[in-house]
């Protein structure tokens, strides 16, 4: 008995030292032949993949201008496997930064949670951008600093100060960007905002390799293989936008010391001619090492001046909205454009509703009623289509009826331009109102008809606006490319998008809005020159605080060249500033130059701020 547990336990011992040499074999195995922890080390130990950064695309204005191109500059990198017997003091000395801001960028570097995708053996960027001098000096003594390296790379560099919200910026790639495209690695930079940001893939290129061999003490011995293992980077493509730099650079002045946007539009391509947030920064701020302080400063400013109101913003329209109810009311038969009067008691008066209005002739029809800017008019035709049983079963179906217009008209969604950050607006339908308002009828969203209400619409919305009367009822989506290096852009930027409105009665609109500027009683009067015609619309939108000024308009009447929206936050009349401004810009895009008058109309508006 006693032999026989004897003999087991030989069997079990002998089992367990089996499953012990298994074990090892198996490790030994997923070792060599799954893990590449080993393969990479002897790589990195033998070769050093040094990355070429392509040359970034530049950026050109419509004219050929150069706007953003690119500068020698240096990254100081390091391998934190490699790092032995540094001297701090010197090195930190020899960046000219603290013992301090040593460690806490090493901490930061090897923190996985903040630098995702760490590793020991691959190159993480320490200090970016340093100046050609520091980099210099650092290179004489980079053999004290082991694990550290010199990257040469291109930085960003603009030749004029403008154009900030429509530029865009590069900056260091952010967890998200690596997490979200294995092309970029900790270091790499990456478009954050305009066309830096919509044209990346564009404008960044692709990285080559260079493949160098190095000896036990890390030194380089030259390429490993001859160089035929070398990839050579392929630059990237120069861009050309369709912006007027002198014509953004007048926008931005005459919007100083005022909140708003100015955009303006070539009609017969979308091709967005200025696009001005204000307030705004400069394009300098950018570049160099303080551009991580600056960014920080312009993020805490109250007036947001890295918001880019021209297409993120939302506002009233105001009365540049009655254009697109003026040919809604005549496509539906609401309204005939010679026949068809209503009265203005100082306003809009039904039961217990007022709107009101400002001194003008009444009764009057369309066109009269689109010069004189007529809030009673518009209203009253509002309350007719919503309540015409003989064409609509009820109130939400005249309502969904209206809704389809204002979206083939461009206002509602997004349009589609080639920058981030677009809104839609708002576009009020008929289950907005059975949801918030329970029981309503016409006279309870009257407002919506002159442009108030729950109406929202971006200043790239009015401008665009502007484009699609210019053109007589259709449009192109407004784009800020207007060539890429080799290549074109997307066909959805170039097709036309009619309206549902014939162009017939877009006829009727741009008669009205041409007798807003020539009538003596029309509210666009200060457009008018002796060069060309101008067609406008003013616009007075309603606000908690002042009222905001606003304009839209195109010009000439005929082969319109420019179409504009004006937005003045708490600017007032849109006569205030809106028509000044607007018709600046119309001329300085249509002439080439101002007249001696009109430097000194500019030089007035640019002195005032609205507070």
């Amino acid at each position: 008995m006693r032999a026989y547990e004897f003999e087991r336990r030989q069997y079990v011992i002998a089992g367990i030292a089996l499953a012990i040499v298994l074990i090892y074999i198996i490790r030994l195995a997923f070792l060599q032949l799954a893990s590449n922890d080993y393969e990479e080390i002897a790589k990195n130990n033998a070769i050093y993949n040094k990355i070429i950064f392509p040359s970034r695309g530049s950026i050109y204005d419509r004219n050929g201008k150069l706007l953003v191109y690119n500068e020698p500059a240096y990254d100081v990198m390091v391998i934190t496997r490699e790092m032995s017997d540094l001297d701090t003091l010197d090195f930190c000395k020899t960046l000219h930064i603290t013992p301090k801001e040593f460690e806490e960028r090493m901490a930061w570097i090897t923190d996985r949670s903040k630098n995702p995708g760490y590793s020991s053996y691959s190159q993480q960027l320490f200090r970016p951008q340093i100046s050609s001098a520091d980099f210099l000096v650092f290179q004489e003594k980079m053999f004290r600093f082991k694990g550290f390296y010199v990257r040469e790379r291109n930085a960003r560099q603009y030749k004029y100060p403008y154009a900030a919200h429509v530029l865009g910026y590069v900056a260091e790639v952010s967890g998200n960007d690596i997490a979200n495209n294995d092309y970029y690695k900790p270091g790499d930079y990456i478009g954050k905002q305009g066309v830096e940001r919509s044209y990346e893939e564009v404008l960044r290129g692709q990285k080559g390799i260079e493949v160098l061999l190095r000896d036990a003490r890390g030194k380089i011995q030259g390429k490993f293989n001859e160089g035929k293992d070398d990839q050579k980077p392929i630059p990237g493509k120069d861009i050309m936008l369709s912006i007027d730099i002198e014509l953004q650079a007048l926008g931005e002045k005459l919007m100083q010391g005022k909140r708003g946007s100015i955009v303006a539009i070539e009609p017969s391509t979308g091709e967005v001619l200025c696009m001005v947030s204000s307030p705004t920064y400069s394009t300098f701020d950018m570049v160099g090492k303080q551009r991580g302080e600056n960014i920080m400063r312009l993020l805490q400013n109250t007036n947001h001046p890295m918001f880019n109101r021209a297409i993120s913003g939302t506002y009233p329209p105001g009365s540049t909205f009655k254009p697109s109810q003026a040919l809604t009311f005549m496509q539906e038969g609401i309204i005939t454009s010679d026949y068809t009067s209503y009265p203005c008691t100082q306003g809009f008066r039904f039961r217990n509703m007022k709107v009101g209005c400002h001194s003008h002739p009444s009764p009057l029809s369309v066109k009269p009623a689109l010069s004189t800017s007529c809030n009673g008019f518009f209203c009253w035709g509002l309350y007719y289509m919503f309540n015409n049983r003989t064409k609509y079963a009820s109130t939400q179906e005249a309502m969904t009826r209206w809704k389809d217009y204002m979206v083939s008209m461009g206002f509602g969604y997004r349009l589609g331009i080639d920058l981030p950050g677009e809104s839609r607006g708002m576009i009020p339908n008929a289950d907005y109102y059975d949801k918030h308002l329970k029981r309503w009828n016409a006279l309870s969203v009257i407002s919506i008809s002159i442009g108030q209400g729950e109406v929202t619409l971006t200043p790239l919305q009015i401008a665009n606006q502007g484009a699609t009367i210019a053109n007589r009822g259709y449009y192109i989506t407004p784009h800020i490319v207007k060539g890429i290096q080799g290549g074109a852009i997307a066909d959805s930027l170039k097709r036309p998008h009619y309206t549902m409105a014939n162009a017939r009665y877009y006829e009727e609109v741009v008669s009205g809005m041409r007798g807003a500027v020539t009538s003596s009683i029309g509210t666009c009067h200060g457009a008018q020159n002796p060069w060309y015609e101008v067609c406008g619309k003013t616009g007075t939108a309603q606000n908690r605080g002042h009222d905001h000024s606003v304009f839209m308009g195109f010009a000439p009447r005929n082969n319109p060249q420019i179409a504009v929206a004006v937005y003045v936050e708490n600017g007032g009349f849109g006569a205030t500033f809106g028509v000044p401004i607007g018709s600046l810009i119309m001329e300085q895009y249509i002439r080439g130059e101002l007249s001696p008058g009109s430097l000194a109309k500019a030089a007035s508006i640019a002195s005032r701020s609205v507070n």
